[in-house]
């Protein structure tokens, strides 16, 4: 009971003393205030990009692998995949007859060409050969129109679906459906239009700009050495759950369809949304440890200006410190009433903190990527401003609740 009333009464003197002193409290302030927009800011930045990059990456699917000539991230020298052979379309056909009712598999090889409607042109446009599957592998759909169709690619036909981008980019407000244009040298149907995806920020694919068309057909116009052009696997586990198990079933399948022995390594990779999120999170960690590292540095600073602050506080009222001791105050008391105070000044920064960092959040959000403050960062940012204070406030606390009344009497 006796310290509930002595945190009450600690808490009062604080305030009045505060408003008494209202701009210096504000000026002691301000340093926690940018330190605490520094750190938030931060914290809703590295986690604005984490939903940009899952973003960006989404069509890759969770629950697809990659066979691939060369893995995503590269850990090694260029030289251990340089001389890896290409996937082949005749190993596309055995690895899908080994997981048919299993899984879907589905091929795709991809170059940069340019692209032009009547007079005007759109340059290192994707094209895409791929199959009626692709849909399935990945989150992406036609918007207008349709998508490819077996017939399309057992017919080798000219047709393509084109990204967002491109067809605004060649159309304008036009339906492109039922037109035609040209992808280098040859014409093709515009089928569909798939669905606004979006641009990416990490140098990612801009699905916007992509053209499917049938991998025959792409074989056939832009393959070379017989049409043999280095082909992508994508193959839809059954379920996300099994996707480690399913993993290494693809890893054999491909080992038996190239005759390796084993002792021999592969020669080929398993790519999967996972290897970009592991090699994503390991930088972003780093980035933002330093990044929390050198916004620390801003709390710290103000944290010594409160620590000032209140030994001139302390100093200013020692015979007021003398006079509460003198009629019964206890050491208790003293403390508690100046780590109130630079407590109260460190949580208003950090109150006024977090508003400006909310502006600055939902301008980031409007503009540049997805953030928001979650109520977990508004915790942490309230928790650190006041602990600052108390930590910051401990030692003229301290000092002043080991004063001698006699002395601190005396003090002019």
């Amino acid at each position: 009971m006796k310290l509930t009333l002595d945190i009450s009464e600690s808490f009062k003197i604080a305030l009045a003393a505060l408003q008494a002193n209202k701009a210096r409290g504000g000026l002691t302030a301000l340093g926690i205030i940018i330190g605490i927009v520094a750190v938030i800011t931060t914290m809703t930045a590295a986690n604005g990009l984490q939903i940009s990059f899952r973003e960006s990456f989404a069509s890759v699917g969770s629950d697809v692998l990659y066979v691939s000539q060369r893995p995503w991230i590269q850990n090694g020298p260029n030289f251990q995949y340089r001389n890896r052979p290409a996937i082949t379309m005749n190993e596309v056909d055995s690895l899908e007859r080994r997981l048919r009712g299993r899984a879907v598999v589905n091929p795709s090889m991809g170059r940069n060409q340019a692209v032009k409607y009547e007079t005007k042109v759109i340059d290192n446009s994707r094209v895409i050969g791929t199959t009626d599957k692709q849909v399935i592998v990945s989150n992406m759909v036609p918007e207008k129109g349709r998508f490819l169709m077996p017939f399309d690619v057992e017919y080798k036909k000219h047709v393509a679906v084109i990204g967002s981008e491109i067809a605004e980019g060649l159309f304008g407000d036009f339906d492109p459906v039922g037109r035609k244009f040209k992808i280098g040298m040859h014409k093709f149907t515009i089928i569909g239009v798939m669905e606004t995806q979006g641009g990416s920020i990490f140098g990612g694919p801009n699905y916007d700009r992509q053209i499917f068309i049938p991998i025959t057909t792409y074989s056939k116009v832009f393959g070379n050495s017989g049409g043999r052009s280095n082909v992508d696997i994508a193959i839809k586990a059954p379920s996300p759950d099994v996707m480690e198990d399913f993993e290494y079933e693809v890893i054999g399948e491909m080992r038996k369809i190239r005759g390796l022995k084993p002792i021999e390594k592969d020669d080929f990779s398993i790519n999967k949304l996972d290897s970009l999120l592991d090699a994503y999170n390991s930088i972003m960690g780093v980035v933002v440890l330093v990044g929390l590292a050198i916004t620390g540095i801003s709390l710290f600073v103000g944290g010594v200006g409160v620590m000032n602050i209140m030994f001139v506080s302390v100093t200013e009222r020692t015979k007021e410190i003398g006079i509460r001791k003198a009629i019964g105050a206890r050491q208790r008391s003293i403390l508690m009433q100046f780590l109130f105070e630079a407590a109260v000044i460190c949580l208003f920064g950090g109150i006024v903190g977090l508003t400006i960092a909310a502006l600055i959040t939902e301008l980031l959000n409007q503009t540049l990527m997805p953030a928001s403050l979650s109520l977990g960062i508004i915790i942490i940012a309230l928790v650190v401003s006041v602990l600052v204070g108390v930590i910051s406030g401990f030692v003229p606390a301290y000092r002043g609740a080991k004063l001698d009344p006699i002395e601190a009497l005396r003090y002019e």
